[in-house]
């Protein structure tokens, strides 16, 4: 019962806290005319409150290459990649006659095949305006990771990057009817059509049924691999023996032609500059976009009341909301 008092009284307190520096926060903003547009995000946690600019809308007067970000699990929001943001972002660019390129730095494990399928798309659509698309790696860039990768002119990664990881998940299914037997335990579900209950822990997993998931399955991964083909300049035959899921460093992928080279991201970044800027004959500049959020108010939180609240019980709050937004794996998957 204790516990749950301080708990409660945590909880209070943070949401008092939060709530007076937001307004502070806005009102300090709120002062001059040339304020910075201030976008105030409320994520799914209530402790994600966070203010960031849109650096994507301020007006640039010079020709630039824009610098985007794909961080963490390739899926429709996370805390460090939105993707509605993340499309718009590059349809704004495409008719944006300063811009004249895009460099994606992309540091995830992948995400699932809609949300990967869909940034491939608009960045190829964002190519036929003639624009230069150049891709760079970082820690990993595996399955949906790569997969954007290829929409690219050129792929340079992180000597030290892991890559490939090309496969397709289509489903997973845990059969648990003998434990529920055992137990005593008796689950029904009730459906229209004989699969239409495939996949759920009460019902065992029929040779259709992995017939079906398998035809999805191999449905994604022929589409995978003929972009991957399309892409390197690799037959068929090559791509698919290189995809059978596994993980490649960067000095294999490269022997592969799965990348062109590698480089450290700063002197990639150097070398698409000055090689537009020679293009252009004229200097162009490089334009950071980042797509997440920015100035966590939960983050200040923890450091500025650490030391009232014993930092474990905060945290133990915290947590109670916190939803995880990386997978712990390379993965490219149908999502539920």
């Amino acid at each position: 019962m204790k516990k749950n008092r301080t708990g409660l009284l945590i909880f209070l307190i943070l949401l008092i806290l939060l709530i007076i520096t937001g307004v502070l926060f806005l009102l300090n903003f709120d002062k001059t005319q040339n304020s910075p547009k201030i976008d105030l995000r409320i994520n799914s946690s209530p402790f994600q409150f966070s203010f960031s600019k849109d650096s994507s809308m301020t007006p640039t007067f010079s020709e630039y290459i824009a610098i985007l970000y794909i961080e963490g699990t390739i899926t429709e929001k996370t805390k460090t990649y939105d993707h509605k943001k993340f499309i718009q972002t590059v349809k704004n660019l495409q008719t944006d006659t300063k811009n004249v390129g895009i460099m994606l730095f992309i540091d995830s494990p992948g995400g699932t095949v809609y949300h990967s399928d869909e940034i491939y798309l608009t960045l190829k659509n964002y190519s036929k305006t003639n624009k230069p698309v150049w891709a760079y790696l970082g820690s990993m860039a595996a399955s949906g990771g790569y997969y954007i990768a290829c929409a690219a002119d050129k792929i340079i990664a992180n000597r030290n990057c892991l890559t490939g990881s090309i496969g397709v998940i289509a489903g997973q299914s845990v059969d648990i009817t003998g434990f529920l037997e055992k137990h005593g335990i008796k689950m029904t579900t009730i459906t229209a059509g004989k699969n239409k209950n495939m996949l759920n822990i009460d019902s065992p997993v029929t040779d259709e049924q992995k017939a079906i998931m398998q035809s999805i399955a191999d449905e994604a991964y022929e589409q995978f691999t003929g972009i991957i083909a399309a892409s390197r300049g690799l037959t068929i035959a090559q791509t698919k023996k290189l995809a059978d899921g596994r993980i490649f460093t960067a000095n294999q992928a490269l022997k592969n032609k799965l990348i062109d080279a590698t480089d450290s991201f700063e002197n990639t970044i150097d070398k698409f500059t000055e090689e537009l800027s020679e293009n252009l004959s004229k200097k162009v500049k490089v334009k950071h976009i980042e797509n997440k959020s920015k100035n966590n108010i939960a983050d200040f939180f923890m450091e500025k009341i650490q030391n009232i609240i014993p930092k474990n019980e905060l945290e133990n709050v915290v947590n109670m909301f916190a939803l995880p937004d990386n997978l712990d794996f390379p993965a490219y998957y149908y999502a539920k």
